[in-house]
């Protein structure tokens, strides 16, 4: 007698070895955990309406233009944010420095006293834990 072979069985052995590799994988990435901080350009609270959202143009002259949420590490770190444009420029910029905390999501305003006024100031107007987010080993 010859034993019989079903081929539907070998297709259910190969996904399972296919399902178990990926798992193996998926768990590596797993493990090294993400610690990156956030940088956000826009207002966490509306209601004050002397707050404007800004660009994030610059990480430590590492240009980030046109990405949201800027990923950074934890630590002092120079920021260039361009701000609401004004009737004398377009493109005015300011330049601060914040000491960014593991797993934190920072949003990041432009601060004027009026509507007409050009000067401007930056300012934290909200920070967050960013969930999912393990803190780096320490060095």
């Amino acid at each position: 007698m010859k034993a019989c072979t079903n081929p539907l069985s070998a297709v259910t052995a190969a996904f399972a070895l296919a399902a178990t590799a990926a798992l193996v994988v998926l768990g590596g990435c797993a493990s090294t955990g993400y610690h990156f901080s956030q940088l956000v350009g826009d207002r966490y609270f509306k209601t004050n309406i002397d707050t404007y959202p800004v660009s994030i143009n610059q990480v430590d002259g590492r240009s980030y233009l046109g990405r949201a949420p800027v990923l950074v590490d934890p630590g002092l770190r120079s920021i260039v944010v361009q701000g609401p444009p004004t009737v004398v420029n377009l493109q005015e910029t300011r330049t601060i420095e914040l000491e960014v905390k593991p797993c934190t999501r920072y949003y990041l305003v432009a601060l004027k006293t009026n509507r007409l006024d050009n000067d401007f100031t930056v300012q934290v107007d909200f920070e967050e834990p960013v969930a999912g987010c393990t803190p780096p080993p320490p060095k």
